[in-house]
């Protein structure tokens, strides 16, 4: 369930928000019953129609009618309920949409197909300039579409108080999508980390994903541009802290400002500043033994955020 996840927001009256057309109203209740076209869904009969809307904090109770129908009026009046900002619908209509695609109940069922239903979803809210967002825990987000978000943590989007535009003097913004299958990696440039990079192209490899540092690219007349359109791109950064490189320092300002899942990784925790020591590293040591452990670790790190 989500609700109680929102950021904060006053809530704002019901006339300066977001009113769902009654053709969307009618798509969505035929995708919560599951019925035709919509068979990749769920199928919910009466009871599970009621259990559907009771595990959000809703108080409805099938009464018997036709499913679809009974929905549809639920629905309608969700749609009339408060939300906290004029661009997104009701707070109960986002609840239902984001349940609707819970990738825990598409499990154990091979006529279900949780791709095919957030597609559906994401052709319906598209009309709304809006779309799912996939968290790395698999559950979805409702988030507009009328911003370039490049930022990983999606949690603050809804917000206007955390959703901030700005204008770099240093670098460039680059013309460029976020690849969801890059990793790029900020460490010292030197013999000394050929086995922590081989460590981790490693994995990369094998999850058939992307993986490069700065130095795998040149494609602007400055270094430092280069390193900022490959973390601005990337999914994920992985940063090494050991010797306390001050380049690596300043990257990793740069990712986090940027909002990415950045990965710390050192031979020592005492290369890692007091400031960003509340974050978990990967402690490894530069041996055989070591570059397999970190291999192994980012492994299933990386699985998880990417949900591969």
């Amino acid at each position: 369930m989500f609700y109680g996840r929102y950021a904060r927001g006053i809530i704002i009256n019901r006339e300066d928000a977001m009113l769902l057309k009654p053709s969307a109203i009618q798509k969505l209740s035929e995708m919560i019953c599951g019925n035709d076209p919509f068979t990749y869904f769920p199928y919910r009969s009466s009871s599970l129609l009621t259990k559907f809307f009771v595990e959000l904090d809703l108080d409805y109770k099938h009464d018997g009618s036709t499913r679809s129908a009974w929905v549809e009026n639920v629905l309608k009046e969700l749609n009339k309920n408060k939300a906290k900002f004029p661009e997104l619908p009701s707070e109960d209509i986002i609840k239902v949409i984001e349940s609707l695609v819970d990738p825990d109940k598409f499990l154990f069922d091979e006529r279900l197909d949780i791709n095919k239903a957030r597609e559906d979803l994401d052709k319906l809210l598209g009309i709304y300039n809006l779309k799912l967002n996939i968290q790395s825990n698999g559950q979805s987000r409702v988030v507009g579409t009328t911003k370039t978000f490049i930022s990983n943590d999606t949690e603050s989007i809804r917000s206007k108080e955390k959703a901030v535009t700005f204008c770099p003097s240093v670098f460039q913004i680059p013309d460029k999508e976020v690849n969801e299958k890059l990793i790029s990696v900020m460490m010292p440039f030197n013999a000394g980390f050929r086995g922590t990079y081989d460590a981790i192209k490693r994995v990369a490899n094998y999850l058939k994903i992307d993986c490069l540092r700065a130095d795998d690219i040149w494609e602007n007349s400055t270094f430092i541009q280069d390193i900022f359109e490959l973390i601005y791109c990337s999914r994920i950064i992985v940063v090494d802290f050991s010797t306390r490189n001050p380049n690596v320092m300043y990257e990793t300002g740069i990712a986090h400002t940027l909002g990415k899942t950045v990965i710390p990784i050192t031979q020592s925790l005492d290369d890692i500043p007091s400031d960003l020591g509340h974050h978990r590293a990967l402690k490894y040591l530069p041996n055989d033994e070591g570059y397999r452990n970190l291999s192994n670790e980012l492994y299933k790190r990386v699985k998880t955020i990417m949900r591969l």
